[in-house]
């Protein structure tokens, strides 16, 4: 099962017994390099892992979770797969992390809500002897020698994707404008990589695409983003980047953040880099409906999949999304956490994004991807 999972996710040129790194070229489309070889581990004992997700509010963790329990039913070994109840509760996740470490399992798989706050427990694994294998965000940062690989999509480059498609759309809305306009990023926060990364990556491409267009760009909004980003910050800029990041994970923020973008004159675009931040897109359009791609509407486009915003990007709410692969993430976690405890090299595994629209979301290599 896993290795039609997993090949289905690929381009027809690579190599069908590795995993790959793929680039998106366009909608379904991979350029793929080689990785790591996944497609013949076998655990050498009955291992028992320790798994620290971000949490299980999203269905997207319980998508990774799945992949990662089939493959672990298929190799013979065992897992405890937690999660903190929500995305803020650093603590929370450092405590699973310590009590994980504590239960001195063969390796533990970290998917860290922040990596600053994890060293010590990070570094206590691998004086223990205990190997670490991050997912879904990296784990940047770490103490050197514990995390010995990641599991996780390409963050940077998915949101570049999602700002390549954005731009096709916005291309000529921008030039034909007489004044500035405002494309609004929604971040859950400023302190997961997978999230950080995934504005990063898109504030730098709708950057780079509007000044190659001649059109000036600045970032204004949460330091984080203004900080790291690769734009200067410009007086009287064409194109204003603004970031809202919530002071807590909740709904009810992320969703007034998204108010008050779209009650901005010119607010003509809005991307939210998670699950989180999409359906707070939608929750926040429901009174004023101003969420389209109409001329006078505002395009939203997001990232991951889930019953509200599948059904947002059917009705046209959302113009697209970027999934990524959950399932075969968690069965490559269970691959490469069985790897390590074998005591074999391992090495990161990008496990791929797609773009979706209304247009292509129901074809097989996106459907298997979108998660309710």
């Amino acid at each position: 099962m896993k290795n039609k999972m997993i090949s289905a996710l690929l381009a027809t040129a690579m190599v069908a017994s590795m995993i790959t790194v793929p680039v998106l070229a366009s909608e379904g489309e991979t350029e793929a390099a080689a990785s790591v070889d996944l497609s013949n581990v076998e655990a050498k004992e009955a291992y028992h892992f320790e798994i620290v997700s971000k949490g299980f509010q999203h269905q997207y963790w319980q998508a990774v979770l799945k992949g990662a329990q089939e493959e672990a039913d298929r190799l013979g070994v065992t897992m405890n797969f937690v999660g903190p109840n929500s995305e803020s509760d650093i603590a929370d996740q450092v405590q699973m992390l310590n009590s994980a470490i504590n239960a001195k399992p063969a390796a533990i798989g970290l998917a860290a809500l922040s990596t600053d706050a994890c060293n010590d427990a990070l570094q206590q694994a691998k004086d223990a002897g205990i190997p670490i294998v991050g997912f879904d965000s990296g784990v940047p940062g770490a103490p050197e020698g514990s995390v010995v690989a990641n599991a996780a999509t390409d963050n940077y480059a998915a949101g570049e994707l999602a700002a390549e498609k954005t731009y096709e759309v916005l291309k000529d809305r921008i030039a034909a404008a007489e004044g500035s306009v405002r494309i609004g990023v929604m971040g859950q926060d400023a302190t997961s990589e997978s999230i950080v990364n995934r504005g990063l990556g898109f504030i730098d491409k709708i950057a780079e695409l509007a000044a190659a267009d001649g059109h000036t760009v600045t970032v204004e909004g949460n330091d984080k983003y203004v900080q790291d980003s690769k734009v200067e910050a410009t007086d009287d800029a064409k194109v204003i980047i603004d970031v809202a990041v919530p002071s807590q994970v909740t709904a009810e923020l992320s969703a007034t953040d998204c108010q008050t973008l779209l009650n901005k004159d010119d607010t003509i675009c809005i991307y939210g880099s998670n699950q989180h931040s999409g359906e707070a897109m939608v929750t926040g359009n429901e009174n004023l409906q101003k969420l389209g791609s109409g001329e006078d509407q505002v395009l939203g486009v997001t990232f991951d999949s889930g019953t509200v915003i599948k059904e947002a990007v059917k009705n046209g709410t959302l113009y697209g999304a970027v999934t990524q692969a959950p399932v075969a993430m968690g069965a490559a976690v269970i691959d490469l956490l069985t790897m390590a405890a074998n005591g074999e090299e391992v090495a990161d595994v990008d496990t791929g994004c797609q773009w979706y629209t209304a247009d292509n979301m129901d074809d097989a290599e996106i459907a298997q991807n979108l998660y309710d």
